[in-house]
């Protein structure tokens, strides 16, 4: 039996994101990464060519239409965690990934909304000089998690 306190997973989706296209990317490292599941919040999903392990078959995908409806059915005990250049939001390189966790990035030019900021239980960046792409972000924080550190 699965102790629900002790067992680790993490979900990652965008915000409002601008191009199907990154999410497919990210579809695909979500996948080799080890995530459970992917989603999006006020843009949806359409097939992409630079999804060749096909993992829309091979992975839970959600789409919600607003922050409200995603923040209302996030996963009981998970925490979530924005991925923004803030002020605020600590460096990944020290963070602590919560063992159950939902990772939230937003687009490219704008970021996440206020709101999805002020309800994150944590928020991470890291050194890089200028915004990357969405999914090239989200990748590096997925590989940051499966680095043997510390959990919180």
């Amino acid at each position: 039996m699965n102790d629900n306190f002790i067992t680790e997973f993490f979900g990652i989706g965008i915000q409002n994101g601008k191009t199907p296209e990154n999410l497919g990317v990210l579809w695909r490292t979500a996948q080799n990464l080890g995530a459970s599941y992917i989603f999006t919040i006020g843009n949806r999903y359409a097939k992409q060519a630079c999804d060749t392990e096909n993992a829309v078959k091979s992975m839970p995908y959600f789409h919600y239409e607003n922050f409200e409806e995603f923040f209302k059915n996030l996963p009981k005990g998970a925490r979530l965690v924005g991925v923004e250049l803030d002020d605020r939001a600590e460096d990944l390189e020290t963070f602590e990934h919560p063992r159950r966790c939902v990772y939230l990035l937003g687009a490219e030019d704008n970021g996440l909304s206020k709101q999805a900021i002020a309800k994150c239980h944590s928020l991470v960046k890291f050194k890089s000089e200028k915004s990357l792409n969405v999914s090239v972000a989200g990748s590096i924080v997925m590989y940051d998690r499966g680095l043997n550190k510390p959990r919180s």
